[in-house]
């Protein structure tokens, strides 16, 4: 008796290193499926007039899942250009979100996505700062890194998109 309890043990044991195994390779599987995700600068609008010196906009990315799997955003990190000259950096951040707490892009879906970007006069060119203060501004231009998850992964993946 004592020997087939052993077995029973070891055989529970290979079990779950079994199952083990098989979540990690389910988990190393293809990510072509969320690299598949589509990011694009839709809008630049101006929030507020009475700000002189840290004018905001709100920047929004339209966010498309043209593949089979429903994920998450978690993180858009990106630099915001006005005509080639760097405005600064920006970021929309879910990471403090639980997953099922954020917006889910099922397939086929797109999902707009809007950031407050802070724009710092000390910081850039005193004509830059008016032309985009003016709305004179001909091309906005993000780039940077967004992040996708779904249960199993996480992928980054770069992007350029204009406005």
């Amino acid at each position: 008796m004592a020997l087939q309890s052993k077995m029973t043990v070891y055989l529970a044991i290979v079990g779950v290193f079994a199952m083990m195994g098989g979540i990690i390779y389910y988990a190393s599987l293809d990510n072509s499926e969320l690299e598949q995700v589509e990011i694009e600068l839709t809008n630049i609008e101006f929030m507020d007039e009475n700000t002189k010196d840290k004018p905001r906009f709100n920047v929004t990315f339209m966010i498309n899942n043209p593949s089979d799997t429903t994920f998450t955003v978690s993180l858009i990190q990106y630099d915001l250009y006005a005509d080639g000259i760097l405005l600064g950096s920006g970021q929309y951040s879910t990471m403090d979100v639980s997953m099922p707490g954020r917006a889910s892009f099922f397939p086929g879906t797109e999902i707009p996505l809007k950031n407050i970007f802070v724009l710092s006069k000390s910081e850039v060119d005193p004509g830059i700062f008016q032309d985009v203060i003016d709305n004179n501004v001909k091309k906005f231009t993000a780039e940077g890194i967004i992040t996708t998850q779904n249960t199993w992964t996480t992928i980054e993946k770069e992007f350029k998109s204009e406005f």
